[in-house]
């Protein structure tokens, strides 16, 4: 148990968090007889009344949550206040990178890539529920609408959590809603399936605001900016190709149900990797918890002493960043952030079918998906090499200044209405995936430890609100042209290339102290 020491208090918490955990997984695992009844028929449960075991499960793990997230609670925060008045640590980007950065490096990795695979299984799980459930796809599409509007919520709620509970407690938090929404697979009715997957979705939105949070804060300055964008963009890109690869390999044998009764074993391994999670020094710093703070900066190659009370710093509840200095970029990011959503979610899923209904073959539209998918890797080391060599803040710029010269020449695909589509679609592709790439990491770095995991958490979730948007057009039925689409997405665009470039700050090889001292 020794393990989970920096998030949890005393004896009786950890056993709480352990005994909310195991509520949960049995919860999830008193559902899976009726998934094994229905092997006869390739798993399929639709209308399939449920059982008393399988409402009791769903009574414990709504307790074994609840008793978990009591496990998590911070406790004594006003005394341990007090008993740090005297005490600094110095900072993790006085350190140099050492073995414990790339081992937790790696574990948010792996964090990140079953934290993407839940929402990127979404795409894989939709024709089997149109099948089975014998409704029509606009019906289904509620489905990942609900994850997604889950995702917005879970972003803001998560950090919330992050800067009140701490950000490896918020991680297990999450993983524990991910064991619990497994249960998606044993739904009989689809109305049960779209309550679940918002579920799921408030407990993936929250987990990469908070690693970007956590990251920041343990990294050294100079190497802050690309393990942030690295590590955000390999576990964003390996997602996909776990959801993709378990999709191929065990849909086919055991339907599309599997995808989410895979959250059991992938959710219980996350909270088994947050025995490698330290908590971030700087929050326990600044909640008090001095002797903790030490332990995990000696991990980390730092340092902590004892100053006159006058001295120490950085004082708790300083407010360098304040104002409209604070909320300009906050602005400045959540418009970049819209833009993106508004077009990762809607024009880019919208462009094969007008090239279809142009004239282009379906093997040229879906060969502009495939290679999009493939320019994405190599995005990520480019905006990982830009961020932390060139500029922060300009990198951000330049990859926005990319996507808005992509949706001008959509424009002007549309209105001379020939010409090729691979330039456009390339610099969109280039474009949005570096500012995805770096927008959360430099929202991390851009704001005071007292409000860096609500400023994060409220970025990422208006990436997936600029989605939600574009998916609520298609599922009302509102068909806009790729000219008019382009022309409306450039508007948020044109702000948000302004607002970063007034409001943001550079942050490459900055000290987060400096956010924090008045």
């Amino acid at each position: 148990m020794g393990g989970w020491g920096s998030t949890l208090s005393d004896r009786q918490a950890i056993w709480a968090f352990v005994l909310g955990c195991v509520a949960v997984t049995a919860g999830v695992c008193a559902h899976l007889p009726m998934f094994a009844m229905a092997r006869t028929m390739h798993y399929q449960l639709a209308g399939m009344p449920m059982d008393r075991l399988m409402i009791a499960g769903m009574g414990a793990i709504v307790a074994g949550m609840l008793v978990a997230a009591y496990g998590l609670l911070p406790r004594n925060v006003t005394a341990h206040y007090a008993a740090s008045a005297d005490i600094v640590v110095a900072a993790p980007e006085d350190a140099p990178l050492g073995l414990a950065h790339w081992g937790l490096m790696l574990v948010l990795v792996v964090a990140l890539v079953i934290d993407v695979m839940k929402p990127a299984s979404l795409g894989f799980t939709v024709p089997g529920m149109i099948s089975e459930y014998r409704v029509a796809k606009a019906t289904v599409s509620l489905v990942p609408f609900a994850a997604l509007a889950g995702t917005v919520a879970g972003s803001v709620l998560w950090g919330v959590i992050a800067d009140v509970y701490g950000r490896k407690a918020s991680i297990l938090l999450s993983a524990v809603m991910f064991v619990g929404t497994s249960i998606c697979g044993a739904m009989p009715s689809l109305a049960w399936n779209i309550a679940m997957c918002f579920m799921m979705g408030a407990a993936a939105g929250g987990m990469l605001p908070v690693t970007y949070a956590l990251l920041a804060e343990m990294m050294p300055n100079r190497h802050r900016g690309w393990s942030l964008v690295l590590v955000g963009g390999l576990g964003a890109v390996g997602g996909y190709f776990a959801a993709s690869g378990l999709s191929a390999i065990l849909q086919p044998i055991f339907g599309w149900r599997i995808l989410w009764l895979a959250n059991l074993p992938t959710g219980l391994t996350l909270v088994l990797l947050g025995a490698f999670i330290p908590e971030s020094a700087k929050f326990l710093l600044a909640r008090g918890r001095v002797a903790e703070a030490e332990a995990v900066m000696r991990r980390f190659g730092s340092k902590a002493r004892k100053v006159p009370p006058m001295a120490s710093a950085p004082a708790a509840g300083s407010h360098a960043l304040t104002g409209l200095s604070l909320y300009g970029k906050l602005a400045a990011l959540s418009v970049c952030a819209l833009s993106w959503g508004l077009i990762n979610f809607g024009l880019l899923l919208w462009l094969p079918a007008d090239l279809v209904a142009k004239g282009y073959s379906v093997g040229v539209s879906s060969r502009l998906l495939a290679e999009s998918a493939l320019i994405a890797f190599p995005t990520v080391f480019l905006a990982a090499l830009l961020y932390s060599r060139w500029s922060t803040k300009w990198s951000l710029v330049a990859m926005v200044a990319l996507t808005l010269a992509g949706l001008a020449l959509v424009l002007r695909l549309e209105l001379a209405g020939v010409g090729s589509p691979v330039l456009p679609v390339a610099l969109l592709i280039v474009g949005t995936n570096g500012i995805i790439a770096i927008v959360l990491p430099y929202a991390a770095e851009s704001f005071p430890l007292r409000v860096r995991g609500r400023a994060t958490g409220w970025v990422a979730a208006c990436t997936k609100a600029g989605g939600l948007f574009a998916q609520a057009l298609t599922i009302s039925g509102i068909a806009l042209s790729m000219g008019l689409a382009a022309a409306l997405i450039m508007l948020p665009t044109i702000v948000a290339l302004i607002l970063v470039a007034w409001f943001g700050r550079e942050t490459r090889g900055r000290d987060l102290r400096q956010l924090d001292l008045a």
